[in-house]
């Protein structure tokens, strides 16, 4: 018998035990065994990827269909996606207190919605993206006003910074086009951070499958008379394209849930940036559309700033906890 097929080193029978004979069995005990974290960032890299994908099919989309028509197609895919929990939690799930608070965050979604992806369609995918991660500076303006959350004057000089990095990007008064469809992606932008905003009151007492199934529904409702009027009869080619839009819309929206529920939120807020480089790729080999210098000098500004306030967000929080446990000692 040859050297080879003699292997003295004893088998730990405990990773078998551990995670089963199969395979799968195998791949769940690993996942497990991941710090959360890790795990977070994973999920939010496939979200990431899935929500990427979605934008560059509304690009794709908005060459020939009306941006209401893709958006009634979206809303109703993914609510025959979450019909199977609405259903099983009807009629509970329609009960609230904060009727005003959801219609404003269906407003404010049907807002960042149109404007957010009419700009899309017309900016290079890497200049939609980027402005988009102006999201989070929203948020620290919309806290701090509607909130009555306090921010130093770091806080502050990162949120403006980020702002003039917004500023860059949409180079105004050097083309026209540019710096109208760059300002609808800033206004769906605000939206989207409105929404955050409304979302952190809504939570404290609503279910989350109470406020995903007012915004399901009312969203589709409210696209549906434009989208009628603007109606252009899809493609085959083009009706598979919208199905699929569905289908990544509501897969990008869970991987970013799981990924919230995994792991920290300012690590795994942190990931969410690589969009940035999925947006550059398809964009150029999509679109043929490469990002310019100010487009990667904006973004990185963005980006900068989103992370030394979350950074922030995280010191404050941290030691609001530390002074909570000392007034219980």
């Amino acid at each position: 018998m040859s050297m080879a097929m003699e292997d003295p080193t004893p088998i730990d029978p405990a990773p078998a035990r551990r995670f089963g004979g199969d395979r799968r069995t195998r791949l769940v005990g690993w996942w497990s065994e991941l710090p959360g974290n890790v795990r977070g960032g994973l999920w939010m890299l496939v979200g990431g990827f899935f929500l990427t994908v979605m934008v560059a099919l509304v690009k794709i989309l908005g060459a020939r269909l009306h941006i209401t028509e893709i958006l009634l197609f979206r809303q109703t895919i993914m609510i025959i996606v979450v019909l199977p929990t609405i259903a099983a939690n009807f009629p509970s799930v329609l009960k609230t207190s904060r009727y005003g608070l959801h219609a404003a965050r269906v407003t404010l979604a049907t807002m960042a919605m149109l404007f957010g992806f009419t700009a899309a369609i017309h900016l290079p995918l890497a200049d939609a993206t980027a402005i988009g991660f102006a999201r989070s500076l929203f948020v620290t303006v919309f806290a701090i006003i509607f909130l009555k959350e306090v921010a130093g004057p770091r806080r502050w000089a990162a949120t403006l910074i980020g702002f003039v990095g917004v500023l860059l990007m949409l180079r105004p008064g050097s083309d026209a086009a540019i710096s109208t469809y760059g300002l609808m992606a800033v206004a769906g932008t605000a939206g989207a951070g409105g929404v955050m905003i409304i979302l952190r009151i809504l939570s404290r007492t609503d279910r989350p499958v109470t406020i995903l199934t007012y915004q399901a529904l009312l969203v589709g409702l409210i696209m549906l008379v434009p989208a009628i009027w603007h109606w252009q009869t899809p493609t085959l080619h083009e009706f598979f394209m919208l199905i699929g839009l569905g289908v990544v819309s509501w897969a990008g929206q869970m991987c970013n849930i799981q990924a919230y529920r995994a792991g920290e939120a300012t690590a795994v807020a942190a990931i969410d940036y690589t969009r940035l480089i999925y947006a550059v790729i398809l964009g150029g080999f999509i679109f043929a559309q490469w990002p310019g210098a100010n487009t990667l000098i904006g973004a990185a500004i963005i980006i900068a700033a989103s992370f030394y306030t979350l950074h922030r967000e995280n010191v404050v929080a941290r030691k609001r906890g530390l002074e909570s446990a000392k007034s219980k000692d």
